[in-house]
C-alpha cells in the first residue's frame, strides 16, 4: 500500500494532462523548475550570510582583497 505502482502513475499522468492540457504542460514544468532553483539559490545565499557573519572582520577583508586581485 506505501508504493504506487507504474498504473498509479499513468493514471495521475492522464489526470494531469487532462486538467492542464498539453499547451500548458511545458510552461508549468519551467514555471516549477524556476521556482525550484530560486528556493535552492536563496538557501545557498543564507547559508553564505550565515558564514560570513561568523568570520572575523580581518578573514572577510582578506577574501574581499583576493577577489578584488582576480583577474576576471
Amino acid at each position: 500500500m506505501g508504493s504506487f505502482s507504474i498504473w498509479h502513475w499513468l493514471i495521475v499522468l492522464v489526470i494531469i494532462v487532462l486538467v492542464f492540457g498539453t499547451k500548458k504542460l511545458p510552461s508549468l514544468g519551467s514555471d516549477l523548475g524556476r521556482a525550484i532553483r530560486g528556493f535552492k539559490k536563496g538557501m545557498t545565499d543564507e547559508e553564505r550570510e550565515k558564514l560570513a557573519a561568523d568570520k572575523p572582520d580581518a578573514v572577510r577583508k582578506a577574501e574581499t582583497e583576493s577577489e578584488k586581485s582576480r583577474p576576471e
